[in-house]
């Protein structure tokens, strides 16, 4: 992870946040930069570790999104848990977290029924203690 970022770096990091299929010539008009030296910062940021990956968001309206919040046992490292999670068809995304739960993942599927097939898997995985399983019914950004 890259120690400091200086301004221009989090300026780049938000836009692409925003915008990940903007020109690297439309970014450096945006933050001051040369098209060359923007790819660089941005090669940097990606070698620094800062950028772990580029991915997309579909607009599609099909489908179903849930978050689940899962207690872990004190016999299992929270770690393990985690990695045995994001293993699971339908699991996108899942945090180390603090507080009531040890972990968060947003689940995604076609319909209720894919998603649940995906929270009862979870619910197996030795370890889990616990779950609380929240549909997504609107999404703001």
């Amino acid at each position: 992870m890259v120690e400091t970022l200086d301004e221009i770096d989090v300026k780049i990091l938000g836009i692409l946040r925003e915008r990940g299929r903007i020109s690297y010539t439309d970014l450096g008009k945006e933050v001051g930069l040369s098209e060359g030296a923007a790819r660089k910062r941005v090669q940097k940021l990606v070698e620094s570790g800062c950028i772990e990956k580029f991915t997309i968001e579909t607009t599609t309206k099909e489908g179903i999104a849930a978050i689940i919040l899962v207690s872990v046992s004190t016999e299992v490292p929270t770690p393990e848990i985690a990695e045995k999670i994001r293993k699971i068809g339908g699991v996108e995304t899942v945090y180390e977290v603090a507080g009531q739960f040890d972990v968060a993942a947003l689940l995604t599927g076609e319909g209720l029924s894919t998603v649940n097939s995906c929270v009862d898997e979870i619910r197996r995985v030795i370890g889990v203690s616990d779950t609380n399983t929240l549909v997504v019914l609107r999404k703001w950004r």
